[in-house]
């Protein structure tokens, strides 16, 4: 695939299976698959902790991108909708109407976001 600054997200599961089937042999297990998403979420939870928390490195730490490990989760979270049959676009824009329903008001209205 061409290199852009946009991407879909059809391209971007087209793209990532495209990758499995060349480079990866084939999908981890579902199951796999969620455990290497818990990690990686994990390992973005380390930096923010350690970037906005109070939480400080330790000397021995090596330094780890925000970016890599979004695109970690982002990556494995592609594979996942990819083995189970999830249109991510689809599912992207069901979920933006549910919340535009759903939330309509419920944000302006909470005073604790003022």
């Amino acid at each position: 695939m061409t290199k852009s600054t946009d991407i879909t997200l059809s391209s971007a599961q087209a793209e990532i299976d495209k990758w499995i089937k060349e480079h990866g042999v084939r999908y981890f297990s579902e199951l796999t698959n969620m455990a290497i998403l818990t990690e990686e979420v994990g390992e973005l939870a380390r930096i923010m902790a350690r970037t906005y928390g109070e939480q400080s490195r330790k000397p021995e730490e090596k330094y780890q991108s925000m970016a890599e490990e979004i695109n970690d989760i982002l990556f494995v979270l592609i594979c996942i909708a990819n083995q189970t049959g999830v249109n991510m676009t689809k599912a992207f824009n069901d979920g933006m109407e549910k919340r535009t329903t759903r939330d309509i008001n419920r944000h302006k209205n909470n005073p604790k976001l003022r």
